[in-house]
């Protein structure tokens, strides 16, 4: 089973990325801040995190600089999930190791073809 970790600080994002994301092939955890996405993955690294792009208490960049630096067998598949399409976030967030980004607010449509597109398996 894959598991996915959503990472926002809005309760209403992750749940919705839950509901479309959660199924017997994925197991979908969340993380309101960047602190308890790196605790969480420092206990057991997801395959795949959906990172909010304005974090209240780090820097998107950071944190997925972070969460691929911690030392794991696999290292996470990372998206990141942005209301704004700010290009040069979007860059850093790619150089840092995120593998794309979708748009928020998203639809179950949107976001599952976020999945298959970077090869993220929902």
């Amino acid at each position: 089973m894959k598991r996915c970790l959503i990472v926002d600080d809005s309760s209403v994002i992750r749940k919705v990325a839950k509901r479309i994301l959660a199924g017997p092939e994925m197991l979908v955890g969340e993380a309101a801040t960047a602190f308890e996405a790196i605790e969480i993955c420092s206990h057991e690294m997801p395959d795949v995190a959906v990172v909010d792009s304005m974090l209240p208490d780090m820097d998107s960049v950071e944190l997925i600089q972070r969460l691929m630096a911690l030392e794991a067998a696999v290292k996470p598949r990372l998206l990141l999930c942005t209301c704004e399409l700010d290009l040069g976030r979007i860059m850093r967030a790619k150089r840092a190791g995120a593998r794309g980004y979708v748009m928020k607010p998203f639809t179950r449509p949107q976001l599952l073809e976020s999945f298959r597109e970077h090869r993220l398996a929902a």
